[in-house]
């Protein structure tokens, strides 16, 4: 383990890097997102990864969701991610539910953070209730097009907070989804590492029309 981890050990020390080996964190959905923070969390030592994903592999999925390759169109998503997480880092137990989150959630375990990787919004809403009856913090994050939206829920409400509704996608651009996965990641690994991680605070990136990458904040 030292020498798999060690920049992280650098970075935070090992006493650190053992306690990540406690930690079960559940991932909603295994697709765009759920792909890039498989490869993020699933290699920084995190002790369960839990996957929840009753999609298959679609052609169309596989630009910009990293884990699948030409061939894997009509696999579960979640499986086949739980799979290169352990060919990538065989100190994660990885768990893969080819299941709709509702009914997912009628045999859940506690977990100590969720991990929103979804594209709908009802998900979103169930995740949000499933977290507050559980005292479970969970990160929410969305992508489109050229932007992109995180947030660390804690003590504010997902159901609360947002009056969305669902609507056509107007495209996406794969390193958007990366982008917004990788801050997900960092969040949740700051946080399961006990440092410091500002809750009930939305972030906005876009780019605006002279190309600048923008980041908003606002809170919940």
């Amino acid at each position: 383990m030292r020498e798999y981890f060690h920049r992280q050990i650098q970075l935070w020390g090992e006493d650190t890097q053992k306690s990540l080996q406690d930690k079960k964190v559940l991932i909603v959905g295994a697709g765009g997102l759920g792909s890039s923070l498989g490869f993020a969390l699933g290699s920084s030592g995190i002790g369960e990864l839990h996957l929840v994903d009753f999609d298959d592999v679609s052609l169309h999925n596989i630009h910009r969701q990293i884990a699948f390759k030409l061939g894997d169109e009509g696999k579960n998503k979640a499986s086949i991610n739980a799979d290169v997480i352990k060919s990538r880092c065989s100190f994660v137990d990885v768990f893969a539910y080819d299941i709709k989150f509702d009914e997912f959630i009628k045999s859940a375990k506690k977990f100590d953070l969720i991990i929103d990787a979804t594209d709908n919004i009802q998900t979103r809403r169930e995740i949000d209730t499933f977290a507050k009856n559980s005292n479970t913090p969970w990160i929410y994050g969305t992508a489109e097009a050229f932007h992109g939206q995180v947030a660390f829920f804690d003590k504010s409400s997902y159901n609360d907070s947002f009056r969305a509704k669902d609507h056509t996608p107007a495209g996406i651009t794969a390193p958007i989804v990366m982008h917004i996965a990788s801050l997900e990641a960092l969040i949740a690994l700051r946080y399961l590492a006990g440092l410091e991680v500002k809750k009930d605070l939305l972030y906005y990136l876009y780019f605006n029309s002279e190309g600048e990458l923008i980041t908003q904040k606002f809170k919940l």
